[in-house]
């Protein structure tokens, strides 16, 4: 039987693996949703599945109190809107690259907001991962363009709606890394109810990036809705908000009992679980590179999860 000290990065990876799933569903639905509606899809189902669970569960509401709270769920917004916008307007891989740099934002973030300087073996693991992201960015994308700021600035929209993208997964990667640094103190919290503020927070940012959409569309469609939505396609958006639920119920029972600095590490493993998804579904292969890249990235999660159970497995110190 798994420690209870332990079960906080079960939780984590169970809960990356469901954001995999969500990050696959979103590369499928771009070219045909905008990301605005993929957006408020994750996070209005979101909220109704979470509320749902509170509801069934007889546990309270959290709206107001504790503050901490509004941290947690205005930086995830944020960080939400910044990484769906970066995700379809430009090369996934690398905006992965960016936005699970987020274990080192934790990382510096957790020593001067919760006085928690980061082990010597966390740094090492959050190095490591992150580069072996970016391994993997470069060995499944060979043909993306070369990331150039001064040039995207000059030659035309493409290049501009690349930078805002390429800024966008910079700034979704340090939200994240509040956002979780804000979900370590809310242990009084029932994780339902967090997932439901969040998701409430949230679905008012998606409606308000529909509002600026529509404000600056000036095509037969305001909304930027297709004419007619596909079964599949409503399914998959449907799949969205349950996958998101699943992967923020399982993070904030991590994030709330574990160490940041430590469990964010574990995130690492998304961009692994999508690679394997993208070979599941498209048959994509893989070259030497991007295996690299993996074990890269297994290799600090598997080693902060055997550290997690080593120290699960010590007794406690007598009182």
């Amino acid at each position: 039987m798994l420690s209870r000290k332990f079960l906080p990065y079960v939780w984590m990876l169970l809960g990356t693996f469901a954001f995999a799933v969500m990050a696959v569903l979103i590369n499928e639905l771009k070219e045909e949703v905008p990301w605005q509606w993929i957006a408020l899809a994750r996070s209005s189902l979101a909220m109704v599945f979470g509320a749902a669970l509170v509801l069934a569960a007889g546990a309270r509401f959290a709206f107001i109190r504790p503050r901490i709270l509004w941290m947690r769920s205005l930086a995830g917004s944020v960080s939400l809107l910044c990484g769906f916008y970066a995700m379809t307007h430009y090369d996934v891989s690398v905006v992965l690259t960016l936005t699970n740099m987020y274990p080192l934002w934790v990382a510096l973030l957790s020593w001067p907001l919760m006085r928690e300087v980061p082990s010597t073996d966390t740094w090492i693991a959050a190095v490591i991962g992150v580069i072996g992201v970016a391994v993997l960015s470069f060995g499944s994308s060979p043909s993306s363009p070369p990331i150039d700021i001064s040039a995207a600035t000059v030659t035309g929209t493409s290049n501009f709606s690349a930078t805002l993208a390429i800024i966008a997964s910079i700034i979704s990667s340090m939200m994240s890394a509040v956002a979780l640094i804000g979900l370590h103190k809310l242990h009084a919290v029932d994780s339902r109810a967090v997932v439901t503020h969040f998701s409430f927070v949230s679905t008012i940012g998606c409606l308000g990036a529909i509002g600026v959409m529509a404000l600056t569309q000036s095509d037969s469609s305001p909304l930027g809705l297709p004419p007619s939505a596909a079964p599949a396609t409503l399914l998959m958006l449907l799949c969205v908000g349950i996958a998101a639920t699943v992967g923020q119920l399982f993070l904030t029972r991590a994030f709330t009992t574990g160490s940041p600095s430590r469990i964010s590490v574990i995130g690492l493993a998304q961009t692994a679980f999508t690679m394997l998804f993208q070979l599941a579904i498209h048959n994509q292969r893989f070259s030497a590179i991007t295996l690299a890249g993996m074990v890269l990235i297994v290799a600090p999660t598997a080693w902060v999860l055997l550290r997690g159970r080593a120290v699960a497995d010590e007794p406690d110190p007598p009182t």
